[in-house]
């Protein structure tokens, strides 16, 4: 029997002592629950920020920690005292956001205007309205290639736009790795500028978003602000010595931080002197007046047998080391295989990882020092030809190298994107672009395809019985995978239009926890009684690419890695725990 002492705790009424309570109420004296309290310290601690306005090399800061908490029935909400002063921000559905810089004893809420109400709603339900002229296989071609870095339908999103500002913006996302086809930038462009004016005019076409629910009293989110407006953070992994690593994806950066104490260190990826900007990719990032990813840290995982970090650098071709003793950096070349992207590790210490633009999978042996590669079948006679022609296309300079013009099968670029490893050490990984999922027997080397009878698979994880779990990212939907009887099984998300990019397994208490990247929210499944609870973000424009599991306590970790940082709540990425109170 599973253990779900999480979701116990989630039910738990706060019991805080010598804090401060807060007794909220609406308009008529009724209490409010599930109003969202936000307390952030007044005083940062100062910050070293020589480096370009970032960390130095080796230096340690202290991220002010953000605590939120959710009203109970009685609208009632507490906090621990701190001894420190802050700012409060008050914040429910339907309501006008209140603050102050001493907590209240008691606050009534001033409704929203219809206007105002509307105005706040998540991305994902004014997406919902989008219908690209009723075309729907075009909004999913959209969606795949538009929503992978940034919420779509935001406030930055709606604003007013000619369709050659439109098809400016498009261009400009297909040289940072978007491949919405050539042939179809005029008729987004022009569907954008109709679809979004008419929502704006229209503006009561968008359904409410979710309510929150009473689940929420139960639970505390703890955030650490680190980076700036133009940081990515994009992966990060907690590890069994009780740090959490967070990787700059812009900036070269791992960031090591103490959650108990906000403390962080950071350490600056090294790279050779003759390496440019943007590594072997090339610099896509022009336009940004700050940038610094010569590696292009990923995605992380850590050695069961020496805690040793192993980070893909998507810009080389190479297997970053980072020694969790010294600190240090180790740099495995690899002599074959291109933009190296997800990863973990195995019981027998090798590592896996997918190679998303050549179409293979890696394992790196820690004992031999050596890399295998698993190249997975092409789709095509042009797809095969156009993978095997990498190496020539990347001899060629960057500023100077053809780029094939996408299609909406994304010939040539099948992706494999996530991995993972299951119990009985086999690995599975799914090729976004494929619509199809690899199983790789690392005993015989044998490799099977599976049709994957969704839309856009991105990254995995394989829970205790060994299911498969998947995110259909343009599908809106979490799939199951059996291997024992090769069916699969889909569950519809409990927010429109979600686009969800990834997910995690509490293989101990039997939860699924996607990523809501359009609807500012988490979203947890539990196996068993086949349901969900929905946890909203403390702050708009929340985009999480992972999430990351306690194993003491079920705290769910992920990070704000919305691109661009700017157009989020308060303009810097957060490392975000949410927490069960009294657990």
């Amino acid at each position: 029997m599973r253990i779900h002492s999480f979701w116990l705790g989630l039910l738990l009424v706060a019991q805080t002592s010598l804090g401060d309570t807060l007794t909220i109420s609406n308009q008529q004296g009724q209490p409010l629950a599930q109003v969202m309290v936000t307390r952030t310290p007044l005083e940062v601690p100062a910050a070293d920020l020589s480096d370009d306005g970032y960390t130095p090399h080796g230096m340690t800061n202290t991220s002010p920690t953000v605590v939120t908490r959710f009203s109970d029935a009685a609208g009632k909400v507490s906090f621990d005292a701190s001894g420190q002063d802050h700012r409060y921000r008050v914040r429910a559905q339907g309501y006008v956001d209140a603050y102050f810089d001493q907590l209240p004893e008691t606050l009534v809420m001033q409704p929203m205007s219809p206007e105002q109400h509307i105005a706040s709603y998540p991305s994902n339900v004014w997406l919902s309205q989008l219908s690209f002229g009723g075309d729907e296989e075009l909004k999913k071609t959209f969606q795949l290639n538009c929503a992978f870095c940034h919420q779509q339908a935001s406030p930055f999103m709606r604003n007013e736009r000619t369709e050659e500002q439109w098809i400016s913006v498009i261009e400009r996302m297909n040289t940072y790795g978007a491949r919405l086809p050539e042939d179809d930038h005029a008729p987004v462009a022009r569907l954008m500028q109709e679809e979004y004016r008419e929502l704006r005019e229209n503006p009561d076409r968008v359904p409410l978003p979710r309510s929150w629910e009473d689940h929420l009293s139960g639970i505390e989110m703890t955030e650490w602000p680190i980076g700036d407006g133009f940081s990515q953070m994009h992966d990060f992994l907690l590890h069994p010595n009780g740090y959490i690593y967070i990787g700059d994806n812009l900036f070269d950066r791992i960031y090591e931080l103490d959650p108990d104490t906000g403390r962080y260190t950071v350490y600056k990826v090294p790279h050779d002197p003759d390496m440019s900007l943007g590594g072997i990719m090339g610099n896509r990032f022009k336009v940004f007046p700050k940038m610094y990813n010569y590696m292009g840290v990923h995605s992380f995982a850590y050695s069961k047998k020496d805690g040793n970090i192993f980070i893909t650098p998507s810009m080389q071709q190479a297997l970053l080391e980072f020694d969790v003793e010294t600190k240090k950096f180790i740099v495995h070349d690899m002599p074959e295989g291109f933009y190296p992207h997800t990863i973990r590790t195995d019981d027998q210490d090798r590592v896996w990882f997918t190679l998303a633009l050549s179409s293979q999978v890696a394992m790196f042996n820690r004992e031999t020092g050596k890399f295998k590669t698993y190249d997975l079948p092409a789709r095509g006679f042009m797809e095969w030809l156009t993978l095997k022609s990498l190496p020539v296309l990347f001899s060629i300079d960057a500023e100077k190298r053809p780029t094939p013009s996408p299609d909406r099968e994304s010939t040539g670029l099948p992706m494999p994107y996530g991995i993972d490893v299951a119990p009985d050490g086999t690995v599975w990984a799914a090729r976004l672009y494929a619509n199809d999922i690899a199983r790789i027997d690392p005993e015989t080397d044998e490799i099977t395809m599976i049709d994957f009878p969704y839309n856009g698979p991105r990254r995995l994880r394989v829970d205790a019985d060994g299911n498969i779990w998947i995110v259909a990212f343009q599908d809106s939907l979490l799939v199951k995978y059996d291997p024992a009887t090769e069916a699969f099984t889909h569950y519809e998300l409990p927010v429109v239009n979600e686009l969800p990019y990834a997910l995690n397994v509490d293989r101990q208490r039997g939860v699924v926890w996607v990523n809501g990247n359009q609807s500012d929210t988490i979203l947890g499944f539990d196996i068993d009684s086949e349901s969900w609870k929905v946890y909203p973000m403390p702050r708009q424009r929340f985009f999480t690419r992972d999430i990351e599991i306690s194993e003491e306590d079920g705290a769910i970790y992920t990070t704000n890695s919305h691109f661009p940082t700017w157009q989020s709540e308060g303009g810097v990425p957060t490392l975000l725990r949410i927490t069960p109170l009294g657990g």
